[in-house]
């Protein structure tokens, strides 16, 4: 008797809790949490024609191109790579090729390739050809600079010498033909050009892991500047002047979060630039016209990205300052003299 009592209240108590239950929200797709964006990755040729974009193709994430006044739906795909996605790629600043970094299968040897948008797409992949700039076995590539003054150049670090040292050449993408530029016999770790493309400074670990920033010229290197292994430090990118370069550092004892200055290679001076206007994050990055190499913007990621802009056209662009909450993610100008590039990010 009592064992029959007990489940009527229990049917009672599930027919009381099945509105509720019916009403309770729906599980979301874990592909909005995780998945990738629709389209991402987007850039403007230097010549304002065109932009290029990342989104899937045959079921994997490839760069795709459509003129700048075109709908998304007319883009077509510049790579077909079926088993790795392709995401990171580069302008020529003459706006003739396309250039990306890519290896086989997960292996890290990244090489160099170029494709023509202006090609003809081939039958069997859908996409123009693709020419290996780097096609040598076991090796990784690294771009340093796509030169403004030299567009039919780029400046690339190989390991083809040794595989834990990278030494610097210019590669005609013409051609393919190669020039070395700087033999790495100083243990150097990475290299970083001035915006016309020559070989200003580099970076290595020390004898008790602090960093060293180095100036280079020519074949000789000189140390200029250095943080220890509990304190970050390095370029960014050389002003327009060519004379300081912009960098990121949170040296010195008195320093908490990391800001960004310009530091003089000649003198050593250090000017200030900036650091977190509400004193709660580390500098986290910069935005730079690809036209004139001005400082366009500053961002701090926190519990949102906040942008500063620094000229009259990124706060055009932007607002000033912005926040974003989910409707609005890092927006950036990639590039184009009148056109702008503005990235979003739907909740």
């Amino acid at each position: 008797m009592i064992r029959n009592a007990r489940v009527v209240i229990t049917l009672i108590l599930l027919a009381a809790a099945a509105p509720a239950l019916a009403q309770q929200a729906p599980l979301l797709d874990r592909e909005l949490f995780f998945g990738d964006p629709e389209i991402s990755g987007g850039q403007i040729s230097p010549d304002g024609q065109f932009i290029t974009f990342v989104k899937p193709y045959r079921g994997v994430r490839n760069i795709w191109v459509k003129r700048v006044d075109a709908a998304f739906d007319d883009a077509r795909p510049l790579t077909a790579d079926s088993s790795r996605p392709v995401t990171g790629y580069f302008w020529t600043h003459d706006s003739r090729y396309v250039l990306f970094v890519q290896d086989r299968a997960g292996n890290e040897n990244f090489r160099v390739y170029a494709v023509d948008p202006a090609a003809p797409a081939e039958a069997a992949t859908g996409v123009p050809p693709a020419r290996d700039l780097t096609p040598y076995e076991n090796i990784r590539a690294a771009i340093y600079a796509v030169p403004r003054a030299t567009p039919d150049q780029i400046i690339v670090g190989l390991n083809d010498r040794d595989p834990q040292l990278f030494d610097v050449y210019r590669i005609d993408i013409n051609t393919g033909e190669r020039e070395l530029i700087i033999r790495n016999d100083e243990n150097v770790a990475g290299w970083m050009t001035d915006n016309d493309g020559t070989v200003r400074m580099a970076a290595r670990l020390g004898p008790d892991g602090e960093t060293q920033i180095l100036r280079v010229d020519g074949e000789t290197l000189t140390e200029v500047y250095s943080c220890s292994n509990e304190e970050t430090c390095g370029p960014i990118r050389f002003h327009q002047n060519g004379r300081q370069v912009y960098m990121r550092t949170d040296k010195g004892a008195d320093v908490n979060l990391s800001r960004l200055i310009l530091f003089d290679l000649e003198t050593g001076e250090e000017t200030f630039v900036e650091s977190d206007p509400e004193n709660e994050v580390d500098f986290a990055g910069a935005a730079f016209s690809d036209v004139t190499g001005e400082l366009q913007a500053t961002f701090y990621v926190g519990d949102r990205v906040r942008i500063y802009p620094k000229t009259d056209e990124a706060a055009r662009s932007r607002g000033a300052p912005l926040e974003t909450t989910g409707r609005r993610d890092f927006l950036r100008v990639l590039d184009g003299r009148r056109t702008s590039v503005v990235g979003a990010r739907r909740p």
